[in-house]
C-alpha cells in the first residue's frame, strides 16, 4: 500500500529566489535599521537567495501609490507565493520569518 503524503515544499535554500521590495523614506534611521535586520535575516535563514529591491518613496512616490504604501518601512514579499506585506523595523526575527512564510519552505 502506498503512503500518501502532503506536498514537499523543499526548503528556503532551494527556493529559486525570494523577491522582496522594501519601501523606505530617504534612509531615515528606522529604515536603515529595517534594511540591516532584513539583510541579516535573509543571510542567516535564506542563504542570500533574497533579491531586495529598495524603493525610496520620496524619489518614486508613484511606486508607493501603486502599491498603496501608507507606512515605512514596508516590505512586500513578491515571491515565492503567497505575497505578503510586513511593516516595521524587522527586529523580531521570528515574527519576520513567520510573516514571510519561511516555515512553508523549510518543511518536508
Amino acid at each position: 500500500m502506498n503512503k500518501v503524503t502532503g506536498p514537499k515544499y523543499g526548503n528556503a535554500k532551494q527556493a529559486e529566489e525570494w523577491k522582496l521590495r522594501l519601501f523606505v523614506t530617504d534612509w531615515a534611521p528606522r529604515c536603515i535599521v529595517a534594511y540591516r535586520n532584513l539583510t541579516r535575516i535573509c543571510q542567516e535563514n535564506i542563504e542570500n537567495r533574497c533579491n531586495i529591491e529598495v524603493v525610496d518613496i520620496l524619489e518614486r512616490p508613484e511606486a508607493a501609490r501603486e502599491q498603496q504604501i501608507v507606512a515605512v518601512p514596508t516590505l512586500l514579499k513578491l515571491s515565492p507565493e503567497p505575497r505578503r506585506v510586513l511593516v516595521g523595523d524587522f527586529s523580531n526575527t521570528e515574527r519576520v520569518l513567520k510573516g514571510l512564510d519561511v516555515g512553508r519552505w523549510t518543511k518536508g
